[in-house]
């Protein structure tokens, strides 16, 4: 059984394998599974300004009490930003404004916020006891490296009785069980430049594949700028066109392809053997670099 909806500015597809006896069942599953994708949008997203997370920050240096859906993505959001000295980091929510990455793409509203340039990650403090964000400026923050893959497993965890599943949110995906016929899934990782072929493909089971491309978005209004920004230069890295990550969870596979993206091949490498993930890089001269694995 398949099903597609659209959240999050991506298609999202779920497949289960099931018999027909397991239809209705599986239905019910599916569409759970969906709506973690609404409420994770209604959190997360920063294209709205009724969502959770433009409500919150628009309390300077308040504490303000925040739904799970909101804290645990900005928690791992922070807790990257610290391991990576702020290459990785979810106040460039502005910048992403400046450039034209501003507009909701239901209802083609602009968001244009007020806040300051001179923010990062540590202008951010959570309270795990009290589950509260507190903002010390005017800022925006972009959940957009982690609150996809937290959907997704969550999505995935409504789905875990069942043999086989996949949760692909535009390319972005969990691999749960075996397929139609028994085996690991078969997931390609799509060709930079012919966007209907695959450059690589690999083979996983119960495992997440995620992947940041400088083709996915351009700027409306810079042609040298894609949607993965350097913090402190606030350009686009050009030493890759796409990085994919292979991990036990979305959340790990989409927020360290992004990370990854930011670095150079020695820092890249470092970071993902660090964590003990698998990484396909691919250059400019779209030549792969892979990384961990057998």
């Amino acid at each position: 059984m398949k099903k597609t909806k659209l959240f999050m500015d991506t298609v999202v597809d779920i497949q289960v394998v099931s018999d027909k006896s397991q239809n209705e069942i599986a239905e019910t599953a599916i569409d759970r599974a969906f709506d973690a994708f609404r409420k994770m949008e209604q959190a997360c997203s920063r294209f709205s300004r009724d969502s959770e997370v433009m409500q919150a920050t628009k309390e300077i240096q308040t504490a303000v009490k925040i739904s799970p859906y909101l804290f645990e993505p900005l928690k791992f959001a922070l807790e990257l930003a610290k391991v990576t000295n702020g290459l990785f980091d979810p106040t460039i929510g502005k910048a992403m404004e400046d450039y034209g990455f501003n507009q909701h793409y239901l209802s083609a509203e602009i968001v244009d916020s007020v806040a300051t340039s001179s923010v990062t990650y540590q202008d951010i403090t959570l309270d795990d006891e009290q589950r509260t964000v507190y903002v010390n400026k005017p800022l925006v923050i972009d959940l957009g490296a982690v609150a996809k893959g937290f959907a997704i497993d969550l999505a995935a965890n409504e789905l875990k009785e069942f043999a086989g599943f996949i949760v692909n949110a535009g390319g972005d995906l969990f691999a749960g069980g075996l397929d139609e016929r028994g085996e690991k899934w078969k997931i390609g990782i799509q060709h930079p430049i012919y966007k209907d072929q695959f450059i690589e493909v690999v083979e996983v089971s119960n495992e997440a594949v995620c992947t940041t491309g400088s083709y996915e978005r351009r700027s409306p209004l810079y042609p040298d700028i894609h949607h993965i920004i350097t913090p402190n230069s606030k350009r686009s890295p050009a030493e890759w066109v796409s990085s994919s990550v292979i991990a036990r969870y979305a959340l790990m596979a989409d927020a360290f392809s992004t990370a990854v993206f930011l670095m150079d091949k020695i820092q890249g490498k470092a970071l993902l053997e660090q964590v003990n993930l698998k990484g396909i890089l691919i250059d400019q001269k779209l030549q792969l670099n892979r990384i961990g694995g057998d």
